[in-house]
């Protein structure tokens, strides 16, 4: 009877919005929900995860095929210059630049940690752009230097265009630094010289997006772009790994209109989108 019982819960999750699971839009139900189910063998959490998560998250794709949905922009976008603890250890080229607060927290880190090394001249060049700012770029530079607007990463609010004070970044001991360091930070350099057939932009040694960790760092262990990690999740659907001591699960779910999944207890869950048609679950104690 409680087989049964779990067959029929599970059935009305998955029902929830049935009608609307063919809209592609981000503005259905966005909120994750957890409940938990009896069954032969215990209790256990299912979380539901809705269509829309697809595309919120750390690991969203951006390019001229995945635009961003209103839903994916980050939500604690702020000025740096109004917040003094965002805005130690560097310099900012314009004083209206804006960012996620959790990427800005995590930059003032990473230059901090720099600094210990005497590497101390980095600067801020851009961060998030709205649509109309992107627009604007877009005319005054053209195709061959801008995405359209919705198409760009600067557009979410997770990437910054990063400079050093003393010279161009790919020879300053700033650009190297990154270059060896900043996966440890949740950061990656998202084009690099050696992927523009992937990435399809050309080398941009000043162009960081953060993804997280254990992700940035599989990412520098395997040579992957954003769209190799992806792929690659997706072909393996979990992989396990283990960072600064941490064990960490990752998880990769299709998304076919609201999706339960069994979600351990006691345990940290995170979710996010890949802005295609997948959703990656990362659980850590």
């Amino acid at each position: 009877m409680k087989k049964w019982l779990l067959l029929i819960v599970i059935a009305l999750l998955i029902g929830y919005e049935w009608m609307s699971r063919d809209k592609e839009d981000a503005k259905a139900d966005l909120n994750i929900k957890t409940v938990r189910v009896s069954a032969d063998n215990g209790s256990k959490t299912l979380t539901v995860i809705p269509k829309g998560q697809i595309y919120q998250g750390n690991l969203l794709l951006v390019n001229k095929d995945y635009p961003v949905h209103d839903t994916g922009v980050s939500q604690d976008i702020v000025r740096l210059l109004d917040h003094e603890e965002l805005t130690s250890g560097y310099l900012l080229l314009d004083h209206k630049t804006l960012l996620s607060r959790q990427v800005a927290e995590k930059f003032t880190e990473m230059v901090h940690a720099a600094a210990g090394e005497d590497i101390n001249s980095f600067l801020i060049s851009s961060g998030y752009r709205d649509n109309d700012k992107q627009q604007q770029l877009y005319d005054e530079r053209g195709a061959d230097y801008a995405l359209p607007p919705g198409y760009s990463e600067h557009n979410l609010g997770l990437s910054l265009d990063i400079g050093s004070s003393q010279m161009a970044m790919s020879h300053a001991p700033e650009g190297q630094w990154l270059r060896e360091h900043a996966w440890d930070y949740g950061f990656i350099l998202r084009y690099p010289e050696d992927k523009t057939d992937i990435t399809g932009i050309k080398y941009e040694p000043w162009h960081f997006r953060y993804v997280g960790i254990p992700h940035s760092v599989i990412m520098r262990d395997k040579n992957f772009t954003l769209e190799e990690y992806l792929e690659f999740l997706k072909e393996q659907k979990s992989i396990a790994t283990t960072v600064n001591g941490v064990e960490y699960q990752i998880s990769y779910i299709e998304i076919n209109g609201n999706t339960p999944v069994p979600t351990p207890d006691a345990q940290h869950v995170e979710f996010s989108g890949d802005n295609m048609n997948g959703v990656i679950m990362t659980v850590y104690p």
